[in-house]
C-alpha cells in the first residue's frame, strides 16, 4: 500500500514540472493556470490569472473553463496550448497533471513547490474572488 506522499513523489516523476520562475514567465506570455486547490484556499491567495478548479473536479470541469466553455470541442480547445496546474506544495497538481494525462493531455505542467514556492518568491497574489 502507497502513502499520500508516495503516491504524489510517483505522480511528480511521471509528469512534466517547472518551477515558479518558469510559470512566471509563462504567464508574462499569457500562460492558462489552473488552481486545484479547494476554493477556500484559492480565496485566501491565488495567482490573479488562475482559475479554480479543484482537483477532485477537474476532470469534470474543464470544459467549463472561461476560455473554452460553451464550445463543444472545449477539451480539444483547451488541450492545444500548455496547462499548467497549482496547489499549495506540488502534490496535487502532479496528481492532476497525471489525471489529464490519461486524458489525453500531453502539454500539460505541474508547479513544483505550488503556492509555497510562490510565496517564498514573494510573487504577487490576490485573495476573495
Amino acid at each position: 500500500m502507497l502513502s499520500s506522499q508516495e503516491l504524489c513523489a510517483t505522480a511528480k516523476a511521471n509528469v512534466k514540472e517547472v518551477d515558479v520562475e518558469q510559470l512566471q514567465a509563462a504567464i508574462a506570455e499569457g500562460a492558462r493556470v489552473i488552481d486545484v486547490r479547494e476554493p477556500g484556499e484559492y480565496a485566501a491567495g491565488h495567482i490573479r490569472q488562475a482559475v479554480n478548479m479543484p482537483r477532485g473536479v477537474l476532470e469534470m470541469q474543464l470544459n467549463q473553463h472561461p476560455d473554452v466553455a460553451g464550445y463543444e470541442d472545449a477539451l480539444q480547445r483547451i488541450a492545444e496550448q500548455p496547462l499548467y496546474l497549482i496547489c499549495r506544495s506540488g502534490g496535487r497538481s502532479a496528481l492532476a497533471a497525471e489525471s489529464l494525462e490519461r486524458m489525453g493531455f500531453s502539454n500539460v505542467f505541474s508547479v513544483d513547490g505550488g503556492m509555497q514556492a510562490w510565496e517564498e518568491k514573494k510573487y504577487p497574489q490576490v485573495t476573495g474572488e
